[in-house]
């Protein structure tokens, strides 16, 4: 039996997200610019202006910050054209990060407004700061301690060789996503030359002997796919499936189809932001190949890794890592993380909108116990706590135990949100 996307549940959704961007103090000016000492250069701005204009795909309608800050942001830039120092000999990896949501906003902005002006920022950020490390990507360091650090937004972890790394390790290799998108915009062969030696640097890294993080690998396979629809090279296809593969099958999903932040470290917390890419990399690659795995991994993704991503203030955050080694329970542990989940989630709502005719559930009116999670079809079944019960959308019973899809944050009173619990694994 399928099960589509209700359109009410996703038009609330959407709804909640942009009214917590529209209105937010944290998206309005002077904070949707961030504080200098901030070392995600980059990184927020970028982000607030392709959530910005994610709901403006939606809708057409334009939140009146996105102007604010497009107007803005010249004044912010260095003499280059760009966040941050220039790090002269230096590879700053979370600078390289950031500027990847700053092309992405900016090229989304472009490609629906033509300013010239916003061209040029596109360039300038293209051959100032990318340019200038073309070669230096094989240098990337993989043979370094492993250390079980870093919080929810990342940190800078000091300096090795000429790298200065990040908590979240392979962020570097984020901007694959942003070069995609300027190499669309642009049509400079250059830019595809350096996206090219990204990408044969970053899949011949082991990512889980590195515990690389999740979100910036699947971000990189999203740019692969866009490589592969402007240049039909299977280089970019091939290395996107390689990469969902590693994730869905090689310890980077959760049995409720979100993700661990890194490879390896299960005793962290999810991150919609590669709940959201996932999501994306795996309906690319059904549109693209036509197999329904890819297809039913995505649905599966909507269905339970997005149930209790969204709170109820349209804003997303991280939960419990139901994985082996970590819980056998999912709950909340971070209410919001405004300075990436949120704005992260708007593009994943678009896409949805977008593709919800592909993102149909498929049940078979049975619940049965696989591999210690019950679930009918796609749909995942868990043990709410009591306190849920008023929410639950239905209840079964199976092998004696009361089951319910897993419930809808965005539904639920905070209260009972923050201390709600549904067991996942028996």
């Amino acid at each position: 039996m399928k099960f589509p996307i209700p359109a009410t549940e996703l038009a609330a959704r959407i709804e909640l997200n942009r009214n917590r961007l529209a209105t937010g103090e944290c998206y309005q000016i002077p904070r949707a610019f961030s504080a200098k000492e901030y070392e995600w250069f980059g990184d927020r701005e970028g982000r607030v202006i392709l959530a910005f204009m994610s709901h403006y795909k939606i809708n057409g309608e334009i939140i009146p910050t996105l102007k604010q800050v497009m107007e803005l942001m010249p004044g912010y830039l260095n003499e280059k054209g760009f966040f941050g120092p220039t790090f002269e000999g230096k590879i700053h990896e979370q600078q390289l990060s950031g500027h990847s949501w700053l092309l992405r906003g900016l090229c989304e902005y472009y490609e629906q407004f033509g300013e010239e002006s916003v061209l040029a920022s596109i360039r300038a950020i293209t051959e100032n700061l990318f340019f200038t490390k073309k070669g230096g990507f094989s240098d990337y360091p993989v043979d370094r301690e492993q250390m079980d650090v870093g919080d929810v937004c990342g940190d800078v972890m000091g300096n090795l060789g000429k790298w200065i790394l990040s908590s979240d390790v392979g962020c570097a290799f984020m901007a694959i996503d942003g070069l995609s998108h300027a190499y669309r915009v642009l049509k400079d062969e250059k830019v595809a030359e350096l996206v090219h030696e990204m990408c044969e640097v970053y899949l011949g890294i082991d990512k889980v002997a590195l515990r690389v993080q999740t979100h910036c690998t699947l971000s990189a396979a999203r740019g692969m796919i866009r490589m592969y629809h402007l240049t039909k090279d299977k280089f970019y296809l091939e290395g996107a499936q390689s990469i969902l593969d590693l994730y869905a099958n090689g310890g980077g999903m959760t049995r409720t189809y979100q993700n661990l932040n890194w490879w390896g470290r299960p005793n962290t917390w999810t991150e919609p932001c590669a709940i959201v890419d996932s999501l994306m990399v795996a309906t690319e690659l059904y549109k693209i190949t036509g197999r329904e795995e890819y297809r039913e991994l995505a649905a599966r993704v909507y269905h339970n890794g997005f149930a209790s991503a969204q709170r109820a203030n349209g804003g997303a955050g991280t939960d419990s890592v139901v994985a082996p080694g970590g819980e056998d329970t999912l709950f909340m542990t971070g209410y919001e993380a405004d300075f990436c989940c949120t704005m992260r989630f708007a593009e994943g709502l678009w896409y949805i909108h977008e593709n919800a005719d592909l993102l149909y559930a498929q049940t078979t009116g049975e619940v049965v116990k696989n591999d210690g999670v019950y679930m009918d079809g796609d749909i995942v079944y868990a043990l709410p706590s009591d306190d849920l019960a008023p929410y639950v959308e239905k209840t079964v019973e199976a092998d004696g135990l009361k089951l319910s899809p897993l419930v809808k944050y965005y539904k639920l009173p905070d209260e009972v949100a923050k201390r709600a619990r549904q067991k996942i694994v028996f």
